[in-house]
């Protein structure tokens, strides 16, 4: 089976995924009065599963909701040891290179990943292992924080699949790896 390792993310105009104390409530800057997910779930149903780095696991630990998601949870840290008990069953823990984490993953039948959290979507780009990306750029200048991007060995070439406003002030592009 084909694999596949996608981003959906929001970032700030000045590139920013969290502000400079790894907030994200500008997140909710643009009102949403009917919860348009902007594409977000139909993304989340071409998905077998997550890959996320720990910063971003306790994060979505911390909301102040049911956990979101539905299909399994890999999170990639150096420093756990193990998943909070309120979590297993749902997250995994995974340790390795990524090329043997993404081997442990394909193994158990999941081939298309969403690949979620600063750090983690840098270690991928960096390895050169995300085919997709899907970003919706919030009309606000944070001025720091937690970058979307980070250094590569080499420039990545991608096309735009397409673009769109969301409400009235959001713009979501749609980048598809382009292989030379």
């Amino acid at each position: 089976m084909q694999t596949q390792n996608a981003v959906y993310i929001a970032q700030s105009l000045d590139g920013y995924i969290a502000d400079k104390n790894g907030g994200i409530a500008w997140l909710d800057s643009i009102p949403n009065p009917d919860g348009d997910d902007m594409g977000y779930y139909a993304f989340l149903n071409r998905m077998d599963a997550l890959v996320m780095g720990r910063i971003t696991f306790e994060t979505v630990c911390g909301f102040d909701c049911e956990w979101p998601y539905q299909k399994p949870v890999f999170v990639l840290s150096n420093t756990l040891n193990e998943i909070p008990e309120s979590h297993q069953g749902k997250a995994f823990l995974v340790k390795g290179t990524l090329p043997e984490i993404l081997s442990q993953i394909h193994q158990k039948g999941y081939n298309r990943l969403y690949i979620d959290g600063g750090k983690t979507i840098q270690q991928f780009l960096k390895e050169d292992l995300i085919d997709e990306m899907i970003i919706t750029t919030f009309p606000l200048l944070l001025g720091g924080g937690f970058a979307l991007f980070g250094e590569l060995t080499q420039p990545l070439a991608f096309e735009v699949q397409s673009s769109q406003i969301f409400l009235g002030n959001l713009v979501q592009t749609h980048f598809v790896r382009k292989k030379l």
